[in-house]
C-alpha cells in the first residue's frame, strides 16, 4: 500500500508543479483553478495517511513552518550591487560610448548586445539551490549581508521548490525581485477593509514587510510574486549571456519578466524602450523604468565594476507620480486610426505639478479587468512624458453598487457600428469619412514631428473640419487667406501666414510624408526605413509585401499594414491628392540611397583601414546600395578586415564569410 501511495505521491506533486509551471512561468494555465485545488487536496489527503511520505519540498508544505524568533542575517555569496540610475537618453547614450571604449581597451572589439528588461517596484532578492532544491532565500540588504527569508520564500507559490531540470547544476544563486500585482492589492485591501484593518498604502510597501515577517503563515495569506532577473553564485550552469540564463530559469521553471528583449544596438533599444513607456498599463504590476544590460557574460566579466555598481548594467528610470481621485464619468474618443479609447473623466487633482482632469484607460478591456466604475475612487500615474493613467480603483472604498461601463457598439461620432480587431483588443470606427477620424489625421498630419505646419492648432483644424473646408490632406492645400479669414482667432495676416506655412511643407519629402499619412505601424523610423529602400512613392507603392518585409527592422506585419493601405482605394486616392497638389513625394537626391554595386547586400568593416575611418566606410556602403552591420553572421556578405581586425575575422572565417581587404572593399564600391 505504501508503495502506491508513493507512486500516487510522486505522480501528484510532479502534475502540480507542471500546472505551476504553466500558470506562473508559461501564463497559460490548462486547468481551471477549482481543477487545480482538488489536486493539491488529494495530494494533501495521500499525505495525511502517509505522513513518512511529506517531504520538505511537497507542494503542500509551503506554509508549513513555525514562526521565526527573528530575521537572521545572511552573507551572501557574491555581493548583490546596487545599478546606476539615469534618467534621460543622453546619459543612457554615453554609458553606451563608455561600454563601447571599455571592451576596446580590453581588446574586446565585438559590438555588444543589449537586453532591455522592465525594472519592476518590488524587493530584490537572491534564492539558493543546490541540486535543484531551495535552500535559502535572502533579502538584498546592504548588498554584502541580508535577512535569511527563506520561510516566508517558501510561501510564494511562483517560488519552485524545486527547480524543474532532470540535470540541476550543484549550486545556482537565483537573483530576481519579489512584488505584488496591482490587482492582487486591490483584493487584498478589501480583506483588510471587511476586517476592520488599514489598506496598504502600495505595492512595493506591502512586499517589502510581508516578506520580513516572522509568521510565514501570515506572509502567506498575501499574494506575492517572484521573477527572475539574474544570477549570483553557481557552479556547473554553463550559461554565457544574460538571454541564455533567461531560456534557462524559464526551463527551471523560474518566471522572467515579460517583455524581455535584446538588441544589436542601444539606438534601437532606445527607440523600443521609448514605445514601450506607453504599453506599460498593460501590465499589473508597478514598473519604474528599465534595466538596460549587456547580454554577453564575457563582456560583462571585461567590463567589471565598481566599488558599488557594475559597468555593464544601467537603469534608465523615469520620474513617476501618482495621485488619487475619483471618477466623474467615461467618455470614449475616436483616433486618426478609426481607434475608440475610453478617457476617464476625473475630479480635478494635481499630479507632477499640473492640474489633471483625464487619463487615459486604454481599451475596454482594460476598464473590465480594472473594473473601473463611474464614482470610484482612482488611482492613477504619470510617468515620463506619457498622458496620465489609471494604476488601480480602491475598491474598499467603494461604499454603495456603482454601475457596470458597457462600451459603445456605434462611433460616438459617425453612427458606424465598430468593430474590434481580431487579434488585439481595441475597438474601431471603420469609415474613414469619420468627422472624428478625418479631425485627428488633419491635426497629427500637421504637427511637428509630420509636416510642421505653424499655425494649424487643434482649435483651427476643429473649425475647418466642421466646416466643411478640409476633409482630406490635399484639402489642406487648396486653401486661401479669404476662406480662413472668416474663421475665429483669424485675421488677414493670421490667414496669409498660414497659407504661407501650408505651402512651405510641401517640399518636406517622402519621410516626413509617411509618417504623417497615419499608416497603421508607420513612425518616424519606419517612414525612414522605407524611404531608404524605397526613395519615391511610385516605387514604394509597386512594392511587394515581400520585398516590403526583406527590409531590415520591417517585418510581415509592419510589410501588410503599409501594402494594404497602399494598394487600398483611400490610400490610392489620398496620394494621387498629395500629388496634384503639389506635394514632394520622394526622397531629395541629397539624401537619396539608389541601387548601386552593393544593393542587396550586407558588409561588416572591423580593424583598422588606411583610406576610411569606421563611419566613413559605413556611410560609403550605405551610399553603394548595401547594409552596414556591426555584427558578424550567416547572413553577412563580406568582412572588410583592416589591421587588428579581432574576433570578427576568426567568426567570419568559421561561418564562412567572404573577407575581403581594403583595396578588394574600394573595388566593390566601383572606385578601383
Amino acid at each position: 500500500m505504501t508503495a502506491s501511495a508513493a507512486t500516487q505521491i510522486a505522480r501528484l506533486r510532479d502534475q502540480i508543479r507542471y500546472h505551476d509551471r504553466r500558470y506562473y512561468v508559461e501564463a497559460a494555465p490548462e486547468i481551471s483553478d477549482l481543477e487545480y485545488d482538488r489536486l493539491v487536496e488529494r495530494l494533501r489527503d495521500l499525505e495525511a495517511k502517509h505522513p513518512e511520505l511529506v517531504t520538505p519540498d511537497s507542494p503542500t508544505q509551503r506554509i508549513g513552518d513555525e514562526p521565526v524568533d527573528a530575521l537572521a542575517s545572511v552573507r551572501h555569496r557574491l555581493p548583490m550591487m546596487s545599478i546606476d540610475n539615469t534618467y534621460g537618453v543622453d546619459d543612457l547614450r554615453a554609458w553606451g560610448r563608455r561600454v563601447t571604449k571599455l571592451l576596446a581597451e580590453a581588446g574586446d572589439d565585438r559590438p555588444a548586445r543589449y537586453v532591455l528588461e522592465l525594472k519592476i517596484d518590488g524587493v530584490a532578492v537572491s534564492l539558493t539551490y543546490e541540486a535543484g532544491k531551495l535552500v535559502l532565500a535572502a533579502t538584498r540588504g546592504n548588498g554584502i549581508t541580508g535577512d535569511d527569508i527563506t520561510h516566508n520564500a517558501r510561501t510564494i507559490d511562483s517560488v519552485p521548490l524545486v527547480l524543474d531540470l532532470a540535470e540541476p547544476p550543484p549550486l545556482v544563486e537565483v537573483r530576481g525581485e519579489i512584488y505584488m500585482t496591482n490587482s492582487d492589492l486591490v483584493a487584498l485591501n478589501e480583506r483588510q477593509a471587511a476586517a476592520g484593518l488599514p489598506p496598504f498604502a502600495n505595492t512595493r510597501n506591502v512586499a517589502a514587510g510581508s516578506i520580513r515577517l516572522l509568521d510565514p503563515r501570515e506572509c502567506g495569506s498575501r499574494p506575492l510574486k517572484f521573477l527572475c532577473h539574474g544570477v549570483g553564485d553557481e557552479t556547473g550552469l554553463g550559461i554565457e549571456s544574460q538571454t541564455a540564463l533567461y531560456a534557462w530559469a524559464v526551463n527551471a521553471g523560474l518566471p522572467v519578466a515579460p517583455r524581455t528583449e535584446v538588441f544589436d544596438s542601444l539606438d534601437l533599444l532606445i527607440d523600443r524602450g521609448t514605445e514601450l513607456i506607453e504599453e506599460l498599463h498593460d501590465l499589473d504590476f508597478e514598473v519604474d523604468g528599465f534595466v538596460i544590460k549587456v547580454d554577453d557574460f564575457a563582456q560583462q566579466r571585461l567590463l567589471g565594476a565598481t566599488a558599488k555598481s557594475p559597468r555593464w548594467a544601467i537603469a534608465w528610470k523615469f520620474e513617476k507620480f501618482e495621485a488619487t481621485t475619483r471618477l466623474a464619468g467615461i467618455r470614449v474618443q475616436v483616433g486618426r486610426g478609426g481607434t475608440v479609447t475610453p478617457v476617464a473623466d476625473l475630479e480635478p487633482v494635481e499630479l507632477a505639478g499640473t492640474t489633471v482632469r483625464r487619463a487615459s484607460l486604454h481599451n475596454a478591456e482594460e476598464v473590465a479587468r480594472k473594473d473601473v466604475r463611474v464614482g470610484d475612487v482612482l488611482v492613477v500615474e504619470k510617468a515620463g512624458k506619457v498622458i496620465p493613467h489609471v494604476v488601480r480603483v480602491e475598491k474598499h472604498l467603494r461604499t454603495k453598487r456603482l454601475p457596470v461601463w458597457h462600451p459603445p457598439v456605434e462611433c460616438p461620432e459617425c453612427g458606424t457600428p465598430l468593430v474590434k480587431d481580431s487579434d488585439g483588443v481595441y475597438i474601431r470606427c471603420p469609415n474613414v469619412d469619420c468627422p472624428a477620424r478625418c479631425r485627428e489625421r488633419i491635426r497629427f498630419f500637421a504637427s511637428r514631428g509630420a509636416m510642421d505646419i505653424e499655425g494649424l492648432g487643434d482649435k483651427l483644424v476643429e473649425q475647418l473640419v466642421t466646416t466643411g473646408l478640409v476633409r482630406q490632406y490635399a484639402d489642406l492645400y487648396a486653401l486661401e487667406a479669404a476662406q480662413l479669414e472668416p474663421l475665429e482667432r483669424m485675421g488677414k495676416k493670421s490667414a496669409a501666414s498660414l497659407v504661407e506655412q501650408i505651402e512651405q511643407s510641401k517640399d518636406r519629402g517622402l519621410v516626413r510624408v509617411l509618417n504623417a499619412l497615419a499608416i497603421r505601424h508607420v513612425g518616424p523610423r519606419v517612414a525612414a526605413l522605407l524611404a531608404g529602400r524605397f526613395p519615391t512613392i511610385e516605387k514604394l507603392a509597386a512594392a511587394s509585401e515581400e520585398e516590403l518585409a526583406a527590409i531590415p527592422e520591417i517585418g510581415p506585419v509592419i510589410a501588410a499594414s503599409v501594402h494594404g493601405w497602399l494598394a487600398s482605394d483611400y490610400g490610392r486616392a489620398t496620394i494621387d491628392g498629395l500629388r496634384e497638389a503639389g506635394v514632394r513625394l520622394d526622397v531629395p537626391a541629397a539624401e537619396r540611397v539608389e541601387e548601386g554595386p552593393l544593393t542587396g547586400k550586407t558588409l561588416v568593416v572591423t580593424g583598422t583601414l588606411e583610406r576610411f575611418s569606421r563611419q566613413e566606410a559605413e556611410a560609403a556602403i550605405r551610399q553603394a546600395g548595401g547594409r552596414a552591420s556591426g555584427s558578424v553572421s550567416k547572413k553577412t556578405d563580406y568582412l572588410v578586415a583592416g589591421a587588428e581586425a579581432g574576433s570578427k575575422l576568426a567568426k567570419a572565417t568559421k561561418l564562412g564569410v567572404a573577407v575581403i581587404d581594403e583595396a578588394a572593399f574600394e573595388k566593390l564600391l566601383g572606385r578601383g
